[in-house]
């Protein structure tokens, strides 16, 4: 999963970006609108943290740009030093997931993150289960039986993305997006996502038939549950 930090607190930002990525996640960073701005029209993100102070407009402003984008549901948990009641309702009233006021615990963060990935995939708990195999989201582990598979970080993204969105193609580009980051940093005539997703293919097959991952024929792949 992929994520944008809007903060212009540097210390902050750097503390976030190394646990977030230690956790798995694909991060990227802004430290003013402007810039988060220009990265929200060009990428997709899993999560959007919105520091509301930043130093050349409010934070609310670019969350009511964001949700004037058609077809886009990131989502976006607001981190401020703002913890007035009327700033929570605010920010939750104009299209924020959640409101976190600092100071704040990274594991509490992360925790609402599982969160926020359960209700918008309609998860009863953190671990799906396709044909036999278990993916659990939190602790980033897939197994058959009692037996652990052992995933390189970008085939579990892989697999995990593909999970979220259950019996949906998903294009090469938006599994590049959502796992590797920016697009416009990537060759799109590499052939890295089939490589990576034939590897895991391997892996899984080695354990039980894998004919509910599906290739789409110029397009991409979908997982059929």
């Amino acid at each position: 999963m992929n994520v944008l930090i809007v903060e212009d607190e540097k210390s902050l930002a750097l503390e976030l970006d190394e646990y977030l990525s230690h956790e798995g996640f694909t991060v990227e960073h802004a430290r003013t609108r402007k810039s988060a701005e220009e990265k929200i029209f060009v990428n997709n993100y899993d999560f959007i943290l919105l520091d509301l102070g930043l130093p050349d407009g409010d934070g609310f402003e670019l969350l009511k740009m964001f949700k004037q984008l058609k077809e886009r549901d990131d989502a976006v948990i607001i981190l401020t030093a703002r913890a007035a009641v009327d700033d929570r309702v605010r920010g939750l009233e104009e299209g924020a997931d959640d409101y976190l006021p600092k100071p704040f615990s990274l594991n509490e963060l992360l925790a609402r993150m599982h969160a926020i990935t359960r209700r918008k995939h309609k998860l009863e708990s953190n671990e799906i289960t396709v044909k036999g195999f278990k993916i659990n989201i939190q602790n980033r582990t897939v197994s058959f039986g009692t037996e652990r598979i052992n995933l390189t970080r970008k085939e579990f993204e892989i697999l995990n993305y593909l999970v979220l969105n259950k019996n949906r193609v998903i294009s090469r580009t938006n599994l590049t997006e959502h796992v590797w980051g920016d697009v416009l940093e990537i060759n799109s005539d590499s052939n890295f996502v089939d490589v990576h997703v034939k590897n895991l293919r391997k892996k899984l097959a080695q354990h039980a038939p894998t004919d509910w991952f599906e290739t789409v024929r110029s397009i991409g792949y979908r997982i059929n549950i």
